[in-house]
């Protein structure tokens, strides 16, 4: 079963309050998204970090209910 565009943004925001948060989905098929988080969380961060904290937040379902997700990830400039 594939998620919504929006379920994956109201993870992410419940995740990163701070952030900015955009979710596009590539491919019409609800299975393949990008996505792009700008949270002061990040900070510090390496990108694989910040990748981690991404898919942490998404509670498991990436590789799952969500097959495919690029992130671009970073702090607040």
């Amino acid at each position: 079963m594939a998620m919504e565009r929006t379920e994956i943004e109201q993870m992410l925001r419940a995740a990163f309050p701070d952030a900015t948060v955009e979710v596009r989905d590539l491919a019409g098929d609800g299975d393949h998204y990008a996505a792009t988080v700008v949270s002061e969380a990040f900070r510090g961060q390496t990108r694989v970090k910040q990748h981690k904290m991404v898919y942490d937040a998404l509670q498991g379902r990436m590789g799952g209910e969500l097959h495919a997700l690029a992130l671009q990830t970073s702090a607040p400039d």
